[in-house]
């Protein structure tokens, strides 16, 4: 297999019909490491808007079980990912994220934000640390992947292309970005997480190449300061120095799942998909669900 034939697979469907297929190569052969980075900074980006940080903060869900919350949302948007929005597994992660948000007052474009974040964010990434940017078709495919995934999750208003998501991500942000102490504690927590999976010193340098990752208006909605322009340019250049290493290497011949990365440590034992998550009102006894893990 040569690097560029999972590439030439994909521009040999349409990510019109086959965006799930199209999204599983690129998220477990191409980039599974950097679509995993990615979808945690998208998220990320939106504890800076504060009616979304402060209903983080109010839970304590992410302040004080942090790595919980990681496990449980890799868990959950993984099975979705590797067993099909309309499979048995899949089905029971949608249903679990939909209980999950019916428990609390959202607003439908925080939910529209957090979407475009998914289809906007992993572009940008990968566009500047990629060993590849992204393709047209992968592009597409993914719009459409978090498309019908925002259907399943009642989301109203969907854009409808890549353009648009990116259109309204970067307005939402414009308008909403701001300093609050709740987003700020959520921050905190998060940072503080992706430490502990470092050892001593390596976590204070990793918290601190997060920050030279962050772009400026993200920055400020936390109140960090702007890191030293060395400091910052050496991160972001060994990022890149890093996709042009993985370009070398001979291309992925399993799937590498997000569920496989060694900073989801909460199920040494294998979980249910069922069980993940938060229960406000109660955990229901599943039955007949596969243990995974």
């Amino acid at each position: 297999m040569q690097r560029y034939d999972r590439l030439r697979e994909i521009l040999a469907l349409d990510p019109e019909r086959d965006y799930e297929k199209i999204y599983g190569i690129s998220t477990t052969y191409e980039f599974p490491w950097d679509f995993t980075q990615a979808l945690g900074f998208a998220l990320y980006r939106t504890y800076a808007v504060p009616s979304i940080g402060q209903l983080l903060a109010r839970t304590g869900e992410f302040t004080e079980r942090a790595q919980k919350r990681y496990d449980d949302t890799v868990l959950i948007l993984d099975a979705v990912g590797e067993h099909g929005m309309d499979a048995e597994q899949g089905r029971t992660a949608i249903r679990r994220m939909n209980q999950m948000h019916r428990s609390y007052d959202i607003p439908n474009d925080d939910f529209r934000y957090v979407l475009a974040t998914f289809v906007v964010v992993p572009k940008r990434w990968l566009d500047d640390y990629g060993w590849r940017p992204l393709s047209e078709p992968e592009t597409r495919a993914s719009t459409n992947y978090y498309r019908a995934l925002g259907k399943r999750m009642n989301i109203q208003d969907i854009p409808e292309t890549y353009a648009e998501f990116e259109e309204f991500m970067d307005d939402y942000e414009r308008r909403n970005f701001a300093y609050d102490k709740g987003g700020y504690a959520v921050s905190e927590a998060t940072l503080d997480l992706m430490a502990s999976w470092y050892p001593g010193p390596l976590g204070t340098a990793m918290r601190r190449a997060s920050v030279c990752l962050m772009d400026p208006p993200l920055r400020e909605a936390f109140g960090y300061p702007a890191p030293p322009a060395a400091l910052q340019g050496a991160v972001r250049g060994g990022m890149r120095l890093r996709g042009r290493l993985i370009r070398l290497l001979p291309p992925r011949r399993e799937p590498r799942f997000a569920r496989q990365s060694p900073n989801v440590r909460g199920y040494p034992n294998g979980y249910r998909v069922a069980e993940l998550g938060t229960f406000p009102s109660g955990c229901p006894v599943p039955h007949g669900d596969e243990a995974t893990g």
